[in-house]
């Protein structure tokens, strides 16, 4: 299945046809979230880390990712020129791969946010524990395979890891 979309197609019909690619993939979906402001994501069944991972990111070893930690595997969908926070993490490394659509990403070691580099299909960006950054979509409806690396094998990432420094939509 093809996870390309237009600006045109709506959220809801997004995220049907994505839902419907990761059980045909037979991944298990704990949570699904498509009431962001900028779009929403699916979280991965932790148990699938390494069968997403060979699904997504066969470059990458997930027993060195492992590392004694826990692996989070997700799928980001962002919305035609909308942009996720400017922002980072204290119990996570991330790393993002573009599989549908269209995108950006902004990264800096500063929190001054720097220039914004257009994603290409099946790029890994490694986005380091700390690291300052933002997903922007584009023209279309970009389609992001991510796994979450906890840097802490006492106190795992979570949703509230997130420290922001700039936001669109006031948060």
């Amino acid at each position: 299945m093809k996870l390309s979309f237009s600006s045109m197609i709506k959220a809801h019909d997004v995220f049907n046809a994505v839902e419907e690619q990761l059980q045909l993939q037979h991944l298990t979906i704990i949570k699904e979230d498509n009431g962001r402001p900028w779009g929403g994501f699916f979280v991965i069944e932790e148990d699938f880390a390494a069968k997403f991972m060979d699904i997504y990111f066969p470059q990458l070893n997930a027993k060195e990712l492992l590392n004694g930690n826990r692996l989070s595997p997700k799928i980001l969908i962002v919305a035609p020129h909308k942009r996720l926070s400017w922002q980072y993490h204290h119990r996570r490394a991330e790393y993002w791969k573009l599989i549908g659509g269209t995108a950006a990403v902004a990264t800096s070691i500063e929190d001054t946010e720097k220039e914004t580099v257009h994603m290409h299909p099946g790029e890994i960006i490694h986005l380091k524990k700390g690291e300052r950054h933002r997903l922007i979509g584009l023209d279309d409806w970009g389609i992001v395979a991510e796994i979450w690396q906890h840097t802490d094998a006492h106190h795992p990432s979570d949703e509230d890891d997130i420290v922001r420094l700039q936001d669109d939509f006031g948060r």
